[in-house]
């Protein structure tokens, strides 16, 4: 699918929107800050000052949705409530783009964790059918997101880039590319990082994330956001850009949140990146 059909809920360099963060926020946001990113269950049905304060910057700016918690490839119903909750919720505050990862997080319960998805053609279609429902729900194409795992999945039948190209071709929806999860994946299990990127259909990128994480004395990398990004997945998104564009990018900061400052310093090398990547593309052209 062209990028130009794609959904363009924001542009540039975007940032997670974080409570802690709103006060420094709604004193002035930086100009580097195009977009926010939010969690939807954190904040459909939010009453009261939190839901003051997210009018305010939704009146003012692109939001993503992205979601935790929606399990496309769980053995358990989907959880159609939830969509059409999102759906209320991205109508009322003027949200384009709902992305999810693909992995699974429930069975009977919430397992507050996202494991990876048996590689089968039953798990294609399974999942498929899934996403297929929640496009339908929603009104709209959906991103999917590569996830970071620590288990590969028993009983395999094809490679991880096979099994999500199936899954975007077949359901029709969109990639959301983490470089991140690309790293830590291919440290953790001894492949290339690059192959594996150029291997995903990337023409169908609506959205990318970039983040840090946490490595274990034992060398095992893990996806905390919760660091600065690295050199190595920085030079990740560059290959990245060169092969979709300036996409919308978000720099992921959950744990170990730093001020302000530190944040929009490493929003900026984002935009700068693009920057540096159009201009790339202007002299090849």
């Amino acid at each position: 699918m062209p990028q130009h059909q794609m959904p363009r809920a924001a542009r540039g360099a975007g940032l997670g929107f974080r409570r802690e963060l709103i006060e420094a926020l709604k004193a002035g946001v930086p100009d580097a800050i195009r977009f926010f990113e939010l969690a939807p269950e954190n904040w459909a049905g939010m009453g009261g000052k939190s839901a003051k304060d997210l009018r305010h910057f939704t009146e003012r700016y692109p939001f993503v949705c992205h979601g935790l918690s929606l399990s496309l490839g769980g053995p358990m119903p989907l959880d159609e409530t939830l969509l059409r909750r999102i759906k209320s919720f991205m109508t009322e505050h003027g949200m384009a783009l709902y992305t999810e990862h693909l992995s699974w997080c429930g069975d009977d319960g919430h397992l507050y964790d996202l494991l990876p998805i048996p590689m089968t053609e039953n798990a294609v279609k399974w999942t498929v059918d899934r996403i297929a429902r929640a496009q339908d729900i929603l009104g709209m194409r959906i991103g999917i997101e590569n996830a970071s795992y620590y288990v590969t999945p028993p009983g395999a039948e094809m490679s991880e880039t096979e099994f999500i190209s199936a899954i975007v071709r077949e359901a029709d929806c969109l990639l959301h590319l983490d470089v991140n999860n690309i790293y830590v994946n291919s440290r953790n299990f001894g492949f290339d990082a690059q192959e594996f990127m150029n291997a995903l259909p990337l023409d169908r990128t609506c959205y990318v994330h970039v983040a840090g994480h946490y490595v274990e004395p034992d060398g095992l990398l893990i996806d905390t956001h919760g660091a600065d990004v690295i050199n190595p997945v920085w030079s990740l998104l560059d290959a990245a850009y060169e092969r979709i564009g300036n996409v919308p990018t978000c720099l992921e900061r959950d744990f170990n949140i730093p001020d302000l400052g530190q944040l929009t310093a490493e929003v900026e090398i984002i935009a700068q990146r693009q920057t540096l990547a159009a201009s790339k593309r202007r002299e090849a052209a």
